[in-house]
């Protein structure tokens, strides 16, 4: 069997397992900003879109998106599945559009919003992007 094709009914198990929250790449971001010494709230449902990292003391929220999920512009990530391809496209093109309004809605509440992307997270980019996450949250202090 190549790679991206499963047998039937093997797609939808294996999506059905992906968890929403508490993702290994939204704790390897927390885990950071709590070491650095940032106090947060995570997936706070008083916001749009629950963001995943909410620091009122700094007035910013971090998303952290799987490449995938989100539609990830450019990332090599990103495909749409083989079987299903009206139901994935219309999805993924779902999230992102939703992506993109909660965003403009949490900017005009007054937050600053950044979006980590799961391929920023790798072994050869997590440090330098963490560390820049870290100097754009503090750089500014509403």
């Amino acid at each position: 069997m190549s790679r991206g094709t499963y047998e039937r009914g093997t797609r939808s198990y294996t999506m059905s397992r992906i968890r929403g929250k508490e993702t290994g790449i939204e704790r390897q971001v927390r885990s950071y900003l709590f070491a650095r010494g940032l106090r947060f709230r995570k997936n706070d449902r008083r916001y749009p879109g629950h963001p995943d990292v909410v620091l009122p003391k700094w007035n910013a929220i971090v998303f952290v998106n799987g490449c995938f999920w989100h539609m990830h512009q450019g990332c090599s990530k990103v495909s749409i599945p083989k079987s299903n391809v009206e139901f994935w496209t219309a999805k993924l093109t779902r999230n992102k559009r939703r992506d993109a309004a909660q965003i403009e809605q949490l900017t005009g509440m007054g937050w600053r919003v950044f979006t980590v992307w799961e391929c920023q997270l790798d072994r050869e980019h997590a440090q330098t992007t963490l560390e820049e996450l870290y100097r754009q949250i503090v750089s500014v202090r509403s």
